[in-house]
């Protein structure tokens, strides 16, 4: 399964990205809007549900002049709107609670819903609370279909922050990812050089962590100084990968990140979900080991 994730810090961009991914094919069960903003919710809920039909069936449907969307409730961040069919297979990809759905009249205001009672939710949900909590909304892309995946990255890549962080990113350092494995003071690194891309450095990323944590490998910094692009199907990679070592009791650390990374990290508030380090040597040692260079 393929992810792709965009940021948005507002509900224009957010939802021109929406109408051209539908536009362009990608499946409505594929796509999910999540905002704490009830306004943008009801607001792009009607606009995007009037262009195309049933997309923000979810629960009860849409019909003229209402709005629904599925109400969520995420630990640590309370209620969140998730438009889109998918909204609900969503809620239990992250571990939250999907509560009733909900809709109104655009000319009669019926009341927000009660959110249903906390759930407790795995580690994965950390990377959707901090990005909503610092004001973002957030598109999700989950495909089965490369070809898809590859429109929406595109797609997202040019509506969603850190646009101008990757299109500064004109001349790769090396092309296709390249990378280089190896062990520090128990501590498995994973220096990437090059672009982490759909079809490229994101199912290399993948084959790695699933390989590393089948092993017991459980404490994993990635290198990243080499890396001059990550796309919204690498950013999706690095979040499965954050997630994925989270549920195994294990954790995902990022180091010697580039000016051109580190830029769209923090345009997408995505820099408060990874433990970020200056150099590889410190993130080893914040494990408790010895990195490779202060091990000579």
């Amino acid at each position: 399964m393929e992810t792709v994730v965009g940021v948005f810090s507002a509900r224009d961009p957010a939802e021109q990205a929406v109408r051209e991914l539908l536009k362009q094919g990608v499946p409505q069960e594929s796509i999910v809007f999540l905002t704490r903003s009830e306004s943008d919710a009801l607001s792009l809920g009607r606009d995007i549900g009037a262009f195309a039909g049933g997309f923000v069936g979810g629960a009860v449907g849409l019909s003229t002049g209402v709005v629904a969307a599925t109400l969520l409730l995420i630990p640590g961040i309370g209620q969140v709107f998730a438009l889109g069919v998918g909204a609900t297979a969503l809620a239990g990809l992250i571990g939250a609670k999907a509560g009733a759905a909900f809709g109104k009249a655009t000319a009669q205001h019926s009341g927000t819903p009660e959110p249903t009672p906390e759930h407790v939710a795995p580690e994965d949900v950390e990377f959707f609370t901090k990005v909503l909590t610092a004001g973002r909304s957030l598109i999700v892309v989950r495909t089965e279909f490369k070809d898809v995946a590859k429109t929406a990255s595109g797609i997202l890549d040019r509506l969603g922050l850190g646009t101008k962080e990757r299109a500064a990113a004109t001349q790769p350092v090396s092309g296709r990812m390249q990378s280089v494995v190896r062990e520090a003071g128990g501590v498995t690194v994973l220096e990437i050089r090059g672009r982490i891309a759909v079809g490229e450095g994101n199912l290399i990323i993948r084959e790695f962590i699933q390989n590393h944590v089948a092993k017991g490998s459980k404490k994993i910094v990635f290198h990243l100084a080499g890396v001059d692009y990550i796309d919204s199907s690498g950013i999706g990679e690095l979040v499965r990968s954050f997630s994925t070592l989270q549920r195994e009791g294990g954790k995902l650390k990022l180091a010697s990140v580039s000016p051109r990374v580190m830029e769209m990290l923090k345009a997408t508030s995505l820099h408060t979900v990874f433990e970020i380090h200056n150099d590889e040597e410190s993130a080893v040692r914040s494990f408790g080991g010895q990195s490779a260079s202060g091990a000579d």
